[in-house]
C-alpha cells in the first residue's frame, strides 16, 4: 500500500490537507539513510507502539540503553539489542514475530525525532524492525533538554489499574511531552505530542482531552485513529524515570472553527516507577508551543 490508507486521507480531505500531504509525502520512505542512521546510534532512548497480540490493547512502551542499542543493520533494517522491561505490557508484542510496530527516536538536545516503522522480528539479542516507512519531523512542539545522565534505578512494580489515581492524574495534568501509539489494519506508528504544562486536560479518571496542534498534514495518526480508535499513551517523568503507560479509544473531534480536539477514554494503566534509568535536565519549551488557556 501507499504512505496513506483510507483513513488519513478522509482526514486530508476533511480539512483540505490532501495536497499539501502529498507533497510532505515524498519525504517518507522505505530506506534509512545514513544521516538517519548516525542519529539512531546516538540515542539513548526509543518508544515503540504495538497492539499486545493477546488482548488487543494499543501501547506505547520506552526502549533504553547505552548510545549504539538502536542501529542501523541494513538499509532497510534497525536492529535493537535489549527490549522493554519485565511486567511491560508489550512484552508479548516484541517476542511475537511479524508484530506491526511504530517507533520513534526522540533527542531533546538537538529537538530532533525520526520515526522507523514497519514489522518487528525477535532476535537473539533484541529485535529488529523491517522498515516499511522512515522519516523525519520537524522540531515543532518539541522541549529542549540540553542533557541527561544514565542513573542507577531499579524499576518499581508495574502497578495497574483501569482509571487514574490522583497522584496520575496531577502528573498528567503537568506533562509537557506525551508519546501517542496508533495501529491501521496494515502497520502501526508512534508519535510525539508536545505543549506547555496543562496542554493535556484531564477531565475526569478516565478521559484526557487535548488540542490537535497544526502539524506536517500528512495525520498519519488522525487517520489511524479515524480506522481504528485504539491508542496507547505514554508520559514519561524526565527526573524520576516514572512511566505511565495508557490504553483506551481515542477519538477527534472536528470543531467549527477548524480547531480540533482528540478526546481519549482509558480502559487500562500500567505505571511503573524507575522504569527509564534517564535523568534529563529542566525543559526549555518550545517557542511555537501555544498558549494553554
Amino acid at each position: 500500500m501507499g504512505i496513506y490508507h483510507a483513513g488519513s486521507r478522509t482526514v486530508q480531505d476533511r480539512v483540505g490537507a490532501r495536497e499539501a500531504a502529498d507533497h510532505v509525502g515524498r519525504s517518507v520512505g522505505r530506506g534509512i539513510k545514513p544521516v538517519a542512521a548516525a542519529f539512531l546510534e546516538l540515542q539513548p532512548l526509543l518508544v515503540l507502539g504495538a497492539a499486545d497480540p493477546e488482548t488487543g490493547g494499543v501501547w506505547a512502551s520506552p526502549l533504553t540503553g547505552a548510545p549504539g542499542f538502536v542501529r542501523a543493520t541494513g538499509p532497510h533494517r534497525m536492529s535493537v539489542v535489549g527490549g522493554v522491561r519485565p511486567g511491560d505490557p508489550l512484552a508479548g508484542a516484541l517476542a511475537t514475530d511479524g508484530t506491526h510496530v511504530g517507533t520513534i527516536a526522540l533527542d531533546p538536545r538537538t529537538r530532533r525525532r525520526m520515526r522507523v516503522n514497519g514489522r518487528l522480528h525477535p532476535t537473539p539479542r533484541g529485535f529488529v524492525v523491517e522498515a516499511d516507512q522512515v522519516f523525519s519531523n520537524c522540531p515543532k512542539y518539541l522541549q529542549r533538554r540540553e542533557s541527561y545522565e544514565t542513573v542507577d534505578r531499579t524499576p518499581g512494580e508495574v502497578l495497574r489499574g483501569t482509571e487514574l489515581t490522583a497522584r496520575q492524574q496531577d502528573f498528567v495534568a503537568a506533562a509537557d511531552t506525551f508519546f501517542l501509539a496508533t495501529v491501521h489494519a496494515h502497520g502501526a506508528d508512534a508519535s510525539h505530542r508536545g505543549g506547555n504544562p496543562g496542554f493535556v486536560r484531564v477531565l475526569s479518571p478516565r478521559e484526557l482531552l487535548w488540542r490537535d496542534y497544526p502539524g506536517n498534514s500528512m495525520f498519519l495518526t488522525l487517520g489511524n485513529l479515524a480506522a481504528d480508535p485504539r491508542a496507547g499513551l505514554l508520559f514519561l517523568d524526565w527526573t524520576s524515570g516514572a512511566a505511565l503507560q495508557l490504553t483506551g479509544d481515542a477519538r477527534t473531534e472536528f470543531g467549527a472553527d477548524g480547531e480540533r480536539r482528540v478526546r481519549f477514554t482509558v480502559t487500562r494503566v500500567a505505571a511503573t516507577d524507575g522504569a527509564v534509568p534517564l535523568r534529563w535536565a529542566p525543559p526549555e519549551y518550545s517557542p511555537a508551543n501555544p498558549r494553554v488557556p
